[in-house]
C-alpha cells in the first residue's frame, strides 16, 4: 500500500464515522434508535441493505465455494428467480410483519404466542446469531493481514502482540463508533452512504478484471478443463460435485421460502414509513445489486483463472508459496514441525497445467492437491494432526483471495479495494452487533423486568448491550476455530435457530390455528436436531471418530451411512472420513427444517382450541391505527393481472413500472429465456461445452454489466434523495414513549389504549 492508497482509504472512513456521530441529534426515542423512527424510504433501505448483506466474509465465502465448483450450478440457480420475485412482489412475510408494528421479532412472538416463548426463542436466536456472526471480524482480520502483508505479531511498548487481536479490536471499536450515537439511524445513514461510495468502486474493479483477463483466451479454457461430472461451466455435467451441488441449491430454495421471516424484526424490516414502502424496498432489491454481484462474480473467476491457467503459473506458484508459509505459521505451534512443513511445501515445484494436453482437473486432483497431500503427510495421522490439517485446509482456501489480490492489484486499485472491504466489513459487522444487542434488550431483558425502563434508560441499555456484544464477538473471534467452508459453517450455525424458526414465523403471520405448543415443538425438534448435528461436526475429527475406531464401529457405521444415502447418490453421498463428518451442513439443515414443520403442525393440531385473532395482530379492520384501510377497486382483468404481481391500490404509476420491470426482467428474461428455453433446447439437443462458455459470458457478464451501469446511476440518485428526506422526516417526527416493544395481553403497549377505544366504539355502534 502506497501513500495514495492510504489516502483513498482513510478520508472516506473518517467521513463515515463522522456521519454516524452526526446522526445522534435525530434520536428522540426508542423507535428512532431501533427502527429509524419508521420513516425510512425505499431507496435508503435498499441501498443500506446491500452493503449490510455484502461483507468481507461474503466475498471470501463466495470465492472459496466457486473455487471448488465453478459456475455451472448458477444455471440451476435460475430456479430461485421466480421464488424470489414472487416473495418480493407480494411482500411475502415482510409486508405482514411491518403491519404488526413490532419493534423486534420477540415482540411479535409474544403478541402471537406468549411471553415465555418470546424469551426462549429470542435467546436461541441470539445465541445462534452471535456465534455465527462472531467469525465475521475474525475472517475480516485475517483478510486484512494477508491482503496487506502484515506480520502476525507486532511489538508495541515492548510487548509482542498478535496482529489478529489488534485488528479484531479495531474492527469492533469502529462498529461501536457507528452504533453508539444513533443506533438504527446511524446504521441506515452510514450503510446508505457506504453503498453510494461502493457503486463506482464496483465499476472500477469490474472494469480492471475485464481488461486484464480475457474470456476466450484464459477464463473459458480454464472453466471447460474439468473431468466429466465436475464441469465448471456445463450445468448438465455436474452430478459428481460434492457439497455445493444441486441438493444444496434445493435446500437453499426451501430455506429461502420457509425462513423468509426468521431474521426480520431486528433489522431494517420495521424501518419503512409504511408497509408498502417496506415492500417496495424489497422489490428494488432485485435491481440494486447490479455491479456488486458482477464484481463478486469477476473476482471469483479471476482467482480461478489466475491459480490454474498456464500463463499465470509462475505468479500462482509465488502466491501459493506465500500463502502456505503464512498459514503454517499461524496453524502449527510446534517450531520443529512448522519448519519441516514449511520446507516440504516450499520444495514443491512450479506446476504448469496445459489445457487440452494434460489430464483435466477435478476436486480430487488439481493444482492444490499436492499442497494438501504434503501437509497431510507431514502432519501425520493422529486426532491432533487431523484437527491441525482441518485448520490448514480452511485457512488455505479462505486466504487465497487476499494473498492473490496482494500480488495482483496495482497502486490506486489496492487502496480502492481496501476501502471497499473496510466499508463492507463495517456495514456488516455493526449491523450484526446491533441486531444481537437489540434482541437481547427487547426480547429477553424487557419481558423479564417488572419495572418498565424510562426512554433514557432504555437507550442507555441498548448502547451498553452493544458494547457487551462487541466484547463477546472479540472473545469468540480469538478462541473459536472455524473448520469448514464458510458457507457450510454459517449454514449449520444459523440452523440452530432456522431449523425450527420457519413454521413459527410463517404460521404465526398467516394462520389462525398455530399454537404456542406447536411453536415450542418446532424449536425442540427442528432446532434441537441442528444443535446435535453441530456438536457432532465440531467434535468428529478429534473425539467422535477416534471413539468409534476404538470400539471397532467405524465399518458398521460407514455401511449404515452408505445404505441410507445410496438412493440419493450422487447428490448425497455419506462416505466415512476421519477428518470431516460425512453428513454435510446443508443435509443436516434440510432434515432439521422438515422436522420443525412436522413438529409445529402436529403440536398445534393437538392443542388447537379457537382461532387466533389475526386482524388484531396485523392492525386490520377495527384495529387499524394508521388509517391504512385498503381502497376498493373494481374487479376486472387488468386488476387481476396486477394482483398476480402483487400490485395493490397503494401503487403509484412509478411503482407499477418498477414492479412490471422486475417481472419482465426476472420472469420473462432470466427464468423464461435464460433458463426454460435453454433447458428445453438442451433436453432435445444438448449444447457442446463451448456454447455454454458463450452463454455465461453473455448472460452473466455482458447483460449484468449493462444493468449494473443503469442501476448504479439509478440507486445513486434515489439513495441520495432518500437520505436527505430521512433527515427531514426524523426531525419532524413526534415520539410516542409507549412505543418501546413492551407487550401486555398479546397487544403492544402503544396500541392497547387505541384498541380498547376502538372496541368500545364498535360496541356502542
Amino acid at each position: 500500500m502506497q501513500t495514495i492508497d492510504w489516502l483513498i482509504v482513510v478520508i472516506p472512513v473518517f467521513a463515515i464515522l463522522g456521519l454516524a456521530l452526526y446522526s445522534k441529534r435525530y434520536i428522540r426515542g426508542v423507535v428512532d434508535f431501533l427502527a429509524a423512527g419508521r420513516v425510512a424510504g425505499r431507496y435508503v433501505i435498499s441501498v443500506g441493505d446491500m452493503t449490510a448483506l455484502l461483507g468481507v466474509i461474503t466475498l471470501v465465502a463466495l470465492v472459496e465455494s466457486k473455487y471448488q465448483v465453478g459456475y455451472a450450478l448458477s444455471f440451476w440457480e435460475y430456479l430461485v428467480v421466480p421464488v424470489g420475485i414472487i416473495m418480493g412482489l407480494t411482500g411475502y412475510c415482510t409486508y405482514r410483519f411491518r403491519e404488526t408494528r413490532a419493534l423486534s421479532i420477540g415482540q411479535f412472538l409474544e403478541m402471537r404466542y406468549n411471553r415465555p416463548f418470546r424469551i426462549v426463542a429470542a435467546s436461541l436466536r441470539t445465541i445462534s446469531e452471535m456465534l455465527t456472526n462472531a467469525i465475521g471480524p475474525a475472517v475480516a482480520a485475517n483478510f486484512f493481514i494477508y491482503f496487506l502483508g502484515l506480520p502476525h505479531k507486532v511489538m508495541i511498548a515492548g510487548i509482542n502482540l498478535p496482529t489478529f487481536t489488534l485488528i479484531v479490536a479495531l474492527v469492533l471499536v469502529m462498529c461501536m463508533i457507528v452504533i453508539w450515537p444513533g443506533g438504527r439511524v446511524s446504521l441506515l445513514i452510514t450503510d446508505s452512504f457506504q453503498g453510494l461510495i461502493s457503486y463506482p468502486i464496483f465499476v472500477v474493479i469490474a472494469g480492471y478484471i475485464f481488461l486484464n483477463f480475457n474470456w476466450s483466451d484464459t477464463i473459458a479454457p480454464v472453466m471447460m478443463d474439468r473431468v466429466p461430472g465436475e464441469s465448471f461451466i456445463n450445468p448438465f455435467d455436474i452430478e459428481q460435485l460434492r457439497d455445493f451441488n444441486i441438493f444444496a441449491l434445493v435446500v437453499g430454495i426451501v430455506g429461502q421460502i420457509l425462513n423468509r421471516a426468521s431474521w426480520i424484526g431486528n433489522d431494517t424490516s420495521g424501518c419503512g414509513r409504511t408497509p408498502h414502502e417496506q415492500k417496495m424496498a424489497g422489490i428494488l432489491g432485485q435491481w440494486r445489486n447490479g455491479f456488486s454481484g458482477l464484481m463478486c462474480l469477476l473476482v471469483a473467476i479471476m482467482i480461478i483463472t489466475l491459480m490454474t491457467h498456464e500463463r499465470y503459473a509462475d505468479k500462482a506458484h509465488e502466491i501459493r508459496g506465500q500463502l502456505t508459509s503464512e498459514v503454517v505459521e499461524e496453524v502449527v505451534a510446534d517450531e520443529a514441525l512448522r519448519d519441516r512443513l514449511t520446507a516440504e511445501l516450499a520444495a514443491i515445484p512450479v506446476q504448469r497445467h496445459k489445457v487440452g494436453e494434460d489430464q483435466p482437473l477435478s476436486q480430487a486432483q488439481n493444482l492444490d492437491t499436492i499442497y494438501m497431500e504434503t501437509a497431510k503427510a507431514t502432519l501425520g495421522e493422529s486426532p491432533e494432526a487431523n484437527l491441525m490439517f482441518q485448520k490448514f485446509r480452511t485457512l488455505y482456501n479462505q486466504m487465497m483471495l487476499p494473498v492473490a489480490l496482494n500480488n495482483l492489484l496495482p497502486v490506486g486499485l489496492m487502496g480502492l479495494f481496501c476501502l471497499l472491504m473496510i466499508m463492507l466489513m463495517l456495514s456488516t459487522d455493526d449491523t450484526r452487533v446491533f441486531n444481537a444487542a437489540s434482541t437481547i434488550i427487547q426480547d429477553i431483558v424487557l419481558p423479564l423486568r417488572k419495572k418498565p425502563l424510562t426512554p433514557a434508560q432504555h437507550l442507555f441499555w441498548l448502547r451498553m448491550c452493544s458494547v457487551c456484544v462487541c466484547v463477546f464477538f472479540f472473545v469468540v473471534s480469538l478462541f473459536f476455530v472455524q473448520l469448514d467452508y464458510i458457507n457450510m459453517f454459517i449454514t449449520i450455525m444459523t440452523a440452530m435457530w432456522l431449523g425450527g424458526a420457519g413454521p413459527i414465523m410463517i404460521f404465526g403471520l398467516y394462520s389462525r390455528f398455530g399454537t404456542t405448543t406447536g411453536a415450542f415443538c418446532s424449536l425442540i425438534f427442528g432446532s434441537g436436531f441442528s444443535i446435535g448435528g453441530l456438536f457432532v461436526q465440531r467434535n468428529w475429527a478429534d473425539l467422535l471418530y477416534p471413539w468409534l475406531a476404538e470400539r471397532g464401529w467405524v465399518d458398521p457405521f460407514a455401511r449404515f451411512l452408505e445404505a441410507v444415502s445410496s438412493p440419493f447418490n450422487p447428490y448425497i453421498v455419506w462416505k466415512m472420513d476421519p477428518v470431516k463428518f460425512p453428513i454435510n451442513s446443508y443435509e443436516l439443515y434440510f432434515i432439521a427444517m422438515i422436522s420443525g414443520v412436522v413438529a409445529y403442525v402436529l403440536g398445534s393440531l393437538l392443542t388447537y382450541k379457537k382461532p387466533y385473532n389475526l386482524d388484531r395482530l396485523l392492525h386490520r379492520g377495527i384495529y387499524d391505527v394508521e388509517g391504512r384501510e385498503k381502497l376498493k377497486t373494481p374487479w376486472n382483468m387488468r386488476t387481476v393481472w396486477g394482483k398476480l404481481v402483487g400490485i395493490t391500490p397503494e401503487y403509484t404509476r412509478g411503482d407499477k413500472i418498477i414492479a412490471w420491470s422486475v417481472v419482465g426482467y426476472a420472469i420473462i428474461y432470466k427464468f423464461g429465456l435464460c433458463f426454460l428455453a435453454v433447458l428445453i433446447w438442451n433436453l432435445i439437443s444438448p449444447w457442446p461445452t463451448h456454447w455454454w462458455s458463450t452463454y455465461f459470458f453473455v448472460t452473466s457478464l455482458v447483460v449484468t454489466a449493462i444493468i449494473g451501469i443503469v442501476s448504479t446511476f439509478w440507486f445513486f440518485i434515489g439513495g441520495s434523495i432518500d437520505t436527505v428526506k430521512l433527515f427531514k422526516d426524523l426531525k419532524a417526527r413526534v415520539d410516542n414513549p409507549l412505543d418501546n416493544g413492551v407487550v401486555e395481553g398479546h397487544v403492544s403497549l402503544a396500541d392497547k389504549a387505541v384498541f380498547e377505544a376502538k372496541t368500545h366504539e364498535k360496541q356502542d355502534d
